[in-house]
């Protein structure tokens, strides 16, 4: 791109190119839709994450190409695949849910993991320049807004580019510019957490590949996660409320430090392991805040619209999922040309019925006290009927990721 002002006038356009974005672009283009995408970033480029994929995720990319999954990330060296779920009680006990298929059962596993700086370029890549302008490497700076339409003022370089848009999707997560120009860029510490990422190689005990979940003794309500990667390596992390990090005058990188040195359950994995990096954190807008996610020429998905599931810190899914609803939104909108609040009435709807059922499980575990919730969990993930359900169920989730086709009712 040259020295010279661009000007582009486009129906719609996405800012930020991550999992919402670039999945909102996809199923734009498989609908024939053109349309605008921009990103800051120049893909590949790294994303502070839990690197986790869940089913959601692939039945967004069975929805996209069907066997998509099965040709290309099934047998793909830069993905871990896991079939079991370990909860760490304390040092002598522990909850292990494992899905075991049978012979007539699906060969998909339950869950993924890959780091982001590969996930999303994955993603990016197939985006199709036949529909979508894709714009790598473009920081939107400025938006303002004349009725439902808005201009949006990006910097390529030393090349400024307005970009008029019908539509505006907000893509661009926790720090959206797309939120900032609408006023609504404000934190809810009831409904935010902090999370905190290292990669570690060498932690002993990863045989098996376990999602694996710990709930430290010293800080209840924290959560800390080890996620298996290719090459022997792991996301290491942490999580916590940002109300109690407040309340306690928390410091993760201290917590997280403190529990893989000093914790009994995790402290002599790590002795011979190496860190890879610093610790690195963000934040997490949670779904609980049912922020205002539609309006006059636009639309909000993934973490720019606090969509990560509150009960998990899970946001990979559920951005995916909200650009497959938002692309058919947008379809019906472009079918009509109208892209006022009216034609997106139903597009929360949509959204919050598959997040609903983790907001509800959230606030009531969050007006519990830390020795009651510690209690429940401990007492659910080690309870019969848990591994029960667990183990009748997970075949059926399995096969509705890989063969069902996700409904969405515009209606």
């Amino acid at each position: 791109m040259n020295s010279t002002d661009t000007k582009i006038k486009t129906a719609i356009c996405i800012i930020g190119a991550g999992p919402a974005g670039a999945t909102t672009s996809l199923f734009l283009s498989k609908m024939k839709i053109p349309h605008v995408i921009i990103d800051a970033a120049e893909f590949p480029r790294d994303k502070v994450c839990g690197d986790g994929l869940d089913l959601k995720v692939m039945r967004v990319l069975n929805n996209l190409e069907p066997g998509l999954v099965e040709r290309e990330i099934l047998n793909n060296e830069n993905f871990t695949q896991s079939n079991s779920v370990c909860i760490h009680i304390n040092e002598k006990k522990k909850a292990v849910l494992k899905y075991t298929p049978k012979l007539n059962e699906s060969i998909f596993p339950f869950f993924f993991f890959s780091k982001r700086n590969y996930f999303d370029n994955f993603l990016v890549k197939k985006i199709n320049p036949t529909y979508a302008t894709f714009l790598q490497g473009t920081k939107a700076e400025k938006i303002t807004w004349n009725g439902s339409e808005s201009t949006i003022i990006a910097k390529n370089n030393n090349t400024q580019i307005e970009i008029q848009a019908q539509l505006l999707v907000g893509a661009d997560g926790d720090h959206s510019v797309v939120l900032r120009s609408l006023g609504e860029r404000q934190i809810s510490r009831d409904n935010y957490a902090g999370g905190l990422r290292q990669y570690w190689k060498g932690i002993s005990d990863m045989e098996d590949n376990h999602l694996e979940i710990y709930l430290p003794k010293s800080l209840p309500l924290a959560y800390l996660w080890i996620f298996p990667l290719p090459n022997g390596e792991a996301n290491v992390g942490c999580g916590l409320q940002s109300t109690l990090i407040k309340k306690n005058h928390i410091n993760l990188k201290d917590l997280l430090n403190d529990i893989i040195t000093n914790d009994a359950v995790l402290k002599d994995r790590f002795k011979n392991a190496i860190p890879l990096e610093t610790p690195q954190g963000w934040g997490l807008p949670l779904a609980s805040l049912k922020r205002k996610i539609a309006g006059n020429g636009w639309l909000l998905t993934g973490d720019a619209g606090s969509l990560i599931y509150p009960t998990t810190g899970e946001g990979i899914g559920p951005a995916m999922m909200s650009g497959y609803i938002a692309a058919y939104f947008i379809k019906e909108a472009v079918a009509k040309n109208n892209f006022t609040e009216e034609s997106f009435t139903n597009y929360e709807r949509e959204i919050y019925k598959r997040l609903n059922d983790s907001i509800k499980i959230y606030r009531f575990l969050k007006n519990t006290s830390p020795i009651l919730y510690n209690f429940f969990i401990s007492y659910i993930a080690t309870h019969p009927f848990c591994k029960y359900y667990f183990k009748k169920n997970v075949a059926k989730w399995i096969e509705t990721a890989y063969t069902k086709k996700i409904d969405v009712a515009i209606s």
